[in-house]
């Protein structure tokens, strides 16, 4: 039997319908499926752990080679929801933002917004787990994934990265896209394409079997994350790309 494809996801809520194809049993004789957060898969897949990953694109650059798969992604056109900086004070007396060390992409889209949109300049400060108990007074802190959500509840002054990103450049924004860090089969690609957009089609059983009291996954499956990989989310995804990297 052949080697199976070594697929990385992340563990939130927001990709539950980008994995519903496997889950369900699709690709099951091809795929080897593992779960992290961004970060890490994003980590795995540079060092050749992994084959594919659902990925930060921040990472895409520091790729030696990569291919965009799925016609499928994690991205948003508005307010996204659960990728926010939060605050108990106005953004301009915010001194301190603590970073979420789970994605580079949100890091480095966080840098951007500081500098080039809010003209702000806090102390930037780098975290590891438990970190949102340290949100408070002027210290504000950058929050994603599911853990946004559940934030929420808890800060007054709540900043929509995804939101202020469209403020900005008129564009939606690309958090993460399926890549692949070498050439794979066509027919394969065409697979794993169906696969991962299968989910799309049962959005509203999937939010509920995964109902969580902070936030409505109905809304946030049908409003706030799109997982279409069009045109638009492209030419952000360039444009976010020259920024990081210029």
């Amino acid at each position: 039997m052949e080697q199976k494809i070594r697929v990385g996801a992340v563990s939130y809520l927001n990709t539950k319908p980008l994995v519903y194809g496997f889950e369900k049993g699709m690709m099951k004789n091809e795929v080897e499926l593992m779960f992290e957060y961004p970060a890490k898969i994003a980590t795995q897949l540079m060092h050749d752990e992994i084959d594919i990953g659902l990925i930060p694109v921040a990472v895409i650059p520091k790729l030696k080679e990569h291919y965009i798969l799925s016609d499928y992604c994690i991205g948003a056109v508005g307010n996204v929801a659960s990728v926010c900086l939060f605050s108990h004070v106005p953004l301009h007396e915010i001194t301190h933002v603590l970073f979420d060390y789970q994605s580079r992409t949100s890091a480095a889209l966080l840098k951007i917004l500081l500098r080039e949109h809010w003209h702000i300049s806090p102390i930037e400060v780098d975290t590891s787990e438990n970190y949102q108990q340290y949100i408070q007074g002027t210290t504000a802190g950058l929050v994603i994934g599911d853990r946004a959500l559940q934030q929420r509840k808890l800060s007054p002054y709540i900043y929509d990265l995804a939101e202020e990103w469209k403020k900005m450049t008129g564009l939606p924004f690309l958090f993460a896209a399926w890549v692949a860090n070498k050439k794979l089969p066509d027919d394969f690609i065409e697979r794993f394409n169906k696969a991962t957009g299968e989910g799309i089609q049962h959005l509203d059983e999937i939010a509920a079997t995964h109902a969580i009291e902070a936030y409505s996954l109905h809304t946030y499956f049908h409003q706030n994350i799109n997982y279409h990989l069009d045109e638009a989310k492209k030419k952000a995804m360039q444009l976010f790309l020259k920024k990081i990297t210029s």
